[in-house]
């Protein structure tokens, strides 16, 4: 028993050093977090980083989907039926995160499918996926952005996150859309454009780095409005799970109300926070959800 536990442990303590390493504005709610709820936190967020670097790494879409089908067999070995550790180093060999996230899931319920539904996204950009309609671009939030916010749930409720997931899912909206506002410029040059082409087409903008105020701030207005309906979430969590929330959503709200007041300045670069500023709102949820 020894053994495991210490694998365990060294699995853990890997995902969290990718988080904090990898995860600017991650890291400072899931801080906030008591330690089996942080740890839980940092294995799903170790995972996604990793699908994520897949769509975004070197080399031709056909080895990126190729790497992204070898993600989703590790992910149905974690749900098998041969559950325990006997799978895992059997099907998985050594792969602490991937132990990681299957100790969070028997710990916690994690719903795997959200996880396949982050692999769907990537693939989507993979492919190169435009977006027609604000409708077609939400579905890819949702598999990007509200798949991880389900699987929050699930962590902060110790698996009875089911009834909040439709809240965890709008928040996971708004915070993507943030990331697609701040990152116009680098996804641009990346060859990626997120905005919906009727916005740009109804705005007069004829291309993704020549998008008039007007856009910029009616896309951050329709941003808002999801962080609103998905903030009724925190209502429903224990007081350290939502400052976690409200720490994280705090966080983008800010950079959100920083693009909407200067668009031109949002183009020209990615707007970023002080870690001072982001540990201040950190410290500030916390304190006003413990009031």
């Amino acid at each position: 028993m020894i053994a495991p536990a210490l694998e365990l442990e060294f699995a853990y303590r890997t995902c969290e050093e990718i988080t904090r390493r990898a995860a600017a504005n991650f890291h400072y709610g899931i801080r906030l977090l008591p330690r089996d709820k942080r740890r839980a936190m940092s294995a799903v967020y170790a995972l996604a980083r990793r699908v994520d670097d897949i769509g975004d790494g070197e080399g031709d879409p056909a080895e990126k989907l190729q790497a992204l089908a070898a993600e989703r067999v590790k992910l149905a070995a974690i749900s098998g039926d041969g559950s325990g550790r006997e799978l895992r180093a059997q099907e998985l060999g050594s792969d602490p995160v991937i132990e990681a996230v299957a100790d969070a899931h028997e710990r916690f319920a994690l719903p795997l499918d959200a996880l396949e539904q982050l692999i769907d996204g990537v693939e989507l950009d993979v492919r190169g996926s435009r977006y027609e309609t604000f409708d077609e671009l939400v579905v890819y939030c949702r598999d990007v952005a509200g798949s991880i916010g389900r699987l929050s749930v699930a962590i902060f409720t110790g698996g009875d996150g089911a009834r909040l997931a439709s809240l965890a899912d709008d928040l996971g909206v708004a915070m993507q859309l943030t990331n697609i506002l701040r990152d116009v410029r680098e996804d641009f040059e990346n060859g990626r454009v997120y905005l919906p082409y009727e916005d740009m087409r109804a705005f007069g903008c004829p291309q993704p780095l020549d998008l008039s105020d007007a856009l910029i701030r009616f896309e951050a207005a329709r941003a808002r409005e999801w962080f609103e309906r998905g903030l009724r979430l925190v209502d429903s969590l224990d007081a350290r799970s939502a400052a976690c929330v409200l720490a994280m959503t705090g966080i983008y709200r800010r950079i959100l109300d920083r693009i909407a007041q200067d668009p031109d300045q949002a183009l020209a670069r990615r707007i970023s926070l002080p870690v001072w500023e982001k540990g201040w709102l950190a410290a500030r949820s916390l304190a006003g959800m413990r009031t």
